[in-house]
C-alpha cells in the first residue's frame, strides 16, 4: 500500500512545487481487519518531507494545498482522510473522500514561517487507522511585502568642526522582517536623499561620513539627513524605508579673541573705595564653551600697582578692580594695556597666528570734594587721675585734602563721651579735662574726634583718641574678704587662728606692699597678737589660753593696714572673733553662749506644742462659722412663706384693659364696689373681725379731698389685710376720680369726651402742669389743635 502527496503548481502567483524526498522502506507490522482476518501491509511507495504554499494569497476560493492517498483506497468510498496538527481545521482542510488539502486563511510567513501536520487515512466503517500517522511540514513561502525598516532613527549625532573629508559621523542600520535565506527580498542598500553635498552614506554599510572639508561651526552649525534604505538590492520594484540623522558640529578652538575697540576709557571717582570695580571689557570670541574661556592681564601701563584685572568666570569680562586709595590732586589719569588670550589652544589652529589681542584702557580720576583727614588716624594720649578740670591732654591734627582747603571745626562724637569727661577746643584741635577722672571707675577713655569742614559741614572726618588714665594712690588698703573667725575654747597661747590679705583699687606701677598692724589702742591687749608675714598677708595669734564662751563669746579685734603708695594710706578693719565649742579635731560645733543656744534652736515638745495651738485655733474658727451659717436659717419653714424681707419679682404683664382675667378692673372703674374687710394675722385687730359694714362711697369734696380720703381708706384696709405686705412696703393705686369712668387714657379721647370733673385746679400745681391745665380747663379751647 502507497500514500501520496500531491501538490499542484499554481502559476498565478509566482509557482508552487512540492519536494518529495524518498526515504528507506519501513516494514509494518500487519493488521487485523474488523472480522479477524489477519492482513498483511505491503510496503509504502511514497513518503513526504514538506513543500511550500506561497504567503498573502489573495484569491477568492481556498489555496489548493496538495493530494493525500492511499493504496488501500480503491475508490470504492471506504476510506476517510484526517488532518490533524498545528492549523488543521482552522487554517488547512482536508476533503476526507478525495484527500485533498487547502489553506483557508491567508497567511504570513512573518507571523509563522512553516506548520508541522499530521496526515492518516481511516476505515470509514470502523474509524480504525488504515495506515499510520504520518507527518509533514507546511512551509510558508516568502513574497517581498516587508519595507526596510530603521528601528534606532530618528538618529541624532556630532562631528567637530573642520573635520576631514570622510570623518565617519554615524552608522544607520536597516532590518527587513522578509526571508534574508530567500530571494532579495531582505537584501538592503543605503542611499542619501538630502544632506548632500556636506555628507555620503555608505550603500552596503550604512556608514554616514563627512564629504566637505572645513566645514566651519560659526557658518552653520546643524545639518539634516534622510538616508533612504531599499531591498531587492536596491532594483526596480524594491520596497525602501528612510530615517532622518540629524548632526550637529561641535565646536573646536579655531577663534582667536577680538576686542571689539582698540581704547577704552573710563572715569573713576577718587572717593571710591579699595577693591571696588572700576571698569569691565570683554574681547569677543566666536567659539563657545571652554574654547572661548580667555584671561586677562595687564602688559603695560602706569597703574600696575594701583589697579588689576581678573576674568569673569560667567561673563568672560575683564574686571578691572581698585588696588589702592586714588588722590585727583597727586594723580589725576592713568592709561592701561590689557591682552585678553585664550585659555584653551587648539595646536592646529596655531597657524592662523597668535590667539590673543590687545586694547588700550585710559582711566580719568574724578575730583571729589572729600571729608577732613586726620594726620594720624589714633592719637594715644595719657592724663593722671589728679588732673584739675581743664587740663590740657593732648592735640589732634586733620586738614582738608582737596585744593580749596577748608578750614577745619572739632568736635566730639558724645556718643563716645557719654558723661562729658573731655573737652575739645573748635579751631585747634586741643583735648582737655572736662570733669574730674577716676581710673577705678574707667582707666581707658575711647572717644570719637569729628573733623568738620567749615564750608561744607556735611563732609565730617573722624579720628579716634585714646586716652589711658594714670594711676594715684587713692584708695587705701582692705581686708580682701569678710573674715568669720572662730576661736576654740581649748586652744593655747601662740596658736595661729586666722591668716588675713588685704586688697587695693589702685594699680602701682611696682605692685602693691601691704604692711599689717594692730591699732595703739589694742597693741597691749592680753588677748591677741598679730605678726606681718611680709608677702601682704598677716597671721592672728592667741597670747593666751582658757577662753570661754560664758565670759566672752565674741571679740573684735582693729587691725590697721598701709599701704606702700605716695603719700601712704591706711584703713582700720575690724576682725570678728567668735569663740567656739569645738571637737578634738579643732572642728567648731557651737558658738556663742548657752543662752544664744537657747533661743536660737527649738525642742521637739517645743514644736509639738505650737503646732497643736494652731490647730486648736482652726478648729475654733470652723466652729464659729457654722454657727453663724445655722443661725441665718429659720427653724421652721412655713409653706406661706413670710415676705416682709423679702423681694417677690413677678414678671407677668397684663392684656391691658381689655385683659379681665390678669386682675379685676372694677375697682378702676367703680370706686363704690364692696371690699371685703379682711383681718391681718400679725396684728391684733382692736374691733372684732366681723366687721362687714360697706364704706361710704368717695364724696367730691373740694380742694381735692377726695384722693386724701382713698389714700386714707385705703391704709385702714391695708391694716387688717392679712396678706398686704408689711407696713414700710410701697403700696400702689391707681385712682382717678370717682367721675371717672376708666375708659381710655388717651388725652385725645379725654379732651373730646363729655365730663363734668373740674380740671381747674391743675393750674395751681406749678408751670409744670401748666399744660395739663389748658388742655383740660373751663377756658375754650376749641381752637387748640385746629390747623
Amino acid at each position: 500500500m502507497t500514500i501520496l502527496l500531491l501538490a499542484q503548481r499554481d502559476v498565478g502567483c509566482g509557482g508552487m512545487t512540492l519536494n518529495s524526498v524518498p526515504l528507506r522502506s519501513v516494514s509494518l507490522r500487519p493488521l487485523r481487519d474488523s472480522v479477524g482476518t489477519s492482513l498483511q501491509r505491503h510496503k509504502r511507495n511514497w513518503v513526504w518531507n514538506q513543500f511550500f504554499v506561497l504567503e498573502e494569497y489573495t484569491g477568492d476560493e481556498p489555496l489548493y494545498v496538495g493530494k493525500l492517498h492511499s493504496d488501500v483506497d480503491k475508490g470504492e468510498g471506504k476510506v476517510k482522510y484526517v488532518l490533524n496538527g498545528e492549523g488543521a481545521t482552522s487554517i488547512f482542510t482536508i476533503d476526507e473522500n478525495t484527500g485533498d488539502i487547502h489553506a483557508t486563511k491567508r497567511l504570513d510567513r512573518e507571523e509563522q514561517a512553516y506548520y508541522t501536520l499530521r496526515a492518516q487515512a481511516r476505515d470509514r466503517a470502523t474509524n480504525l487507522p488504515v495506515e499510520p500517522e504520518s507527518e509533514f511540514v507546511i512551509k510558508v513561502q516568502d513574497i517581498n511585502d516587508n519595507e526596510p525598516k530603521f528601528l534606532d532613527g530618528p538618529y541624532n549625532a556630532q562631528v567637530p568642526e573642520m573635520s576631514p573629508v570622510g570623518t565617519s559621523v554615524v552608522e544607520v542600520k536597516a532590518t527587513d522582517a522578509d526571508d534574508p535565506t530567500y530571494g532579495n527580498s531582505a537584501r538592503v542598500v543605503y542611499s542619501i536623499l538630502e544632506g548632500q553635498p556636506y555628507f555620503s552614506v555608505e550603500p552596503k554599510t550604512g556608514i554616514v561620513r563627512t564629504a566637505l572639508p572645513n566645514m566651519d561651526r560659526e557658518a552653520r552649525d546643524q545639518y539634516l539627513l534622510v538616508i533612504q534604505a531599499k531591498d531587492m538590492v536596491g532594483q526596480m520594484g524594491g520596497l525602501s524605508g528612510t530615517t532622518s540623522v540629524t548632526v550637529t558640529l561641535t565646536d573646536v578652538n579655531d577663534n582667536p579673541p577680538r576686542f571689539s575697540r582698540k581704547s577704552y576709557q573710563f572715569a573713576v571717582p577718587e572717593s571710591l573705595p579699595v577693591a571696588s570695580v572700576v571698569a569691565k571689557i570683554k574681547a569677543l570670541d566666536s567659539d563657545i564653551g571652554p574654547n572661548a574661556e580667555m584671561d586677562y592681564r595687564i602688559i603695560e601701563g602706569d597703574g600696575l600697582g594701583v589697579f588689576r584685572v581678573t576674568t569673569d568666570k560667567d561673563t568672560q569680562e575683564g574686571v578691572i578692580t581698585l588696588q589702592k586709595n586714588l588722590d585727583f590732586e597727586t594723580k589725576s589719569s592713568y592709561t592701561l594695556k590689557i591682552e585678553a588670550s585664550n585659555r584653551n589652544i587648539d595646536p592646529r589652529f596655531l597657524s592662523q597666528g597668535p590667539f590673543s589681542d590687545t586694547a588700550m584702557v585710559r582711566l580719568t580720576v574724578e575730583n571729589v570734594d572729600e571729608p577732613p583727614v586726620f594726620s594720624s588716624p589714633l592719637s594715644k594720649m595719657v592724663v593722671s587721675e589728679a588732673a584739675k578740670v581743664g587740663t590740657m591732654i593732648g592735640t589732634v591734627s586733620a586738614m582738608d585734602p582737596d585744593t580749596t582747603n577748608s578750614p577745619i571745626r572739632y568736635s566730639i562724637d558724645r556718643n563716645t563721651d557719654l558723661e562729658r569727661f573731655f573737652n575739645i577746643e573748635s579751631t585747634t584741635g586741643v583735648i582737655s579735662t572736662a570733669k574730674p577722672l577716676d581710673r577705678e571707675a574707667n582707666a581707658v577713655h575711647n572717644i570719637t574726634i569729628l573733623a568738620i569742614e567749615s564750608m561744607d559741614p556735611s563732609q565730617v572726618g573722624k579720628g579716634v583718641a585714646l586716652i589711658t588714665v594714670m594711676d594715684i594712690n587713692d584708695n587705701a588698703p582692705v581686708f580682701a574678704i569678710e573674715y568669720e573667725t572662730f576661736l576654740c575654747e581649748s586652744v593655747g597661747p601662740g596658736q595661729v587662728i586666722e591668716t588675713i590679705s588685704a586688697v587695693d583699687k589702685d594699680e602701682p606701677p611696682s605692685g602693691h606692699r601691704f604692711f599689717f598692724s594692730l591699732t595703739a589702742e589694742t597693741a597691749g591687749n592680753m588677748n591677741f597678737t598679730l605678726r606681718d608675714n611680709k608677702d601682704n598677708t598677716a597671721s592672728v595669734l592667741t597670747k593666751r589660753s582658757g577662753f570661754q564662751r560664758r565670759d566672752q563669746s565674741m571679740y573684735r579685734l582693729p587691725v590697721l593696714i598701709v599701704d606702700s603708695g605716695t603719700p601712704a594710706l591706711s584703713s582700720t578693719n575690724t576682725l570678728s572673733i567668735r569663740v567656739c565649742d569645738c571637737d578634738p579635731d579643732g572642728t567648731p560645733q557651737s558658738c556663742g553662749t548657752e543662752a544664744f543656744m537657747l533661743s536660737a534652736g527649738l525642742s521637739t515638745g517645743a514644736l509639738i506644742a505650737i503646732l497643736a495651738c494652731i490647730i486648736t485655733l482652726l478648729v475654733l474658727v470652723l466652729l464659729i462659722v457654722t454657727m453663724r451659717r445655722r443661725k441665718k436659717e429659720p427653724l421652721i419653714l412655713d409653706e406661706d412663706r413670710d415676705v416682709r424681707e423679702n423681694i417677690v419679682r413677678y414678671d407677668d404683664e397684663g392684656g391691658g384693659e381689655e385683659d379681665t382675667e390678669a386682675f379685676d378692673m372694677v375697682a378702676l372703674r367703680n370706686l363704690n364696689v364692696v371690699r371685703d374687710s379682711k383681718a391681718r394675722r400679725d396684728v391684733t385687730p382692736e374691733v372684732p373681725t366681723l366687721y362687714c359694714s360697706r364704706p361710704p362711697p368717695y364724696k367730691i369734696t373740694p380742694d381735692n379731698g377726695i384722693f386724701r380720703e382713698f389714700i386714707w381708706d385705703r391704709l385702714k384696709d391695708a391694716d387688717v389685710d392679712p396678706s398686704a405686705p408689711p407696713y414700710d412696703s410701697l403700696q400702689t393705686y391707681a385712682f382717678e376720680g370717682s367721675g371717672s369712668v376708666a375708659e381710655s387714657l388717651s388725652s385725645l379721647d379725654s379732651l373730646s369726651t363729655d365730663s363734668e370733673q373740674n380740671y381747674d385746679y391743675l393750674s395751681d400745681w406749678g408751670p409744670r402742669f401748666r399744660k395739663l391745665a389748658d388742655l383740660y380747663g373751663h377756658g375754650d379751647s376749641s381752637n387748640i389743635f385746629s390747623s
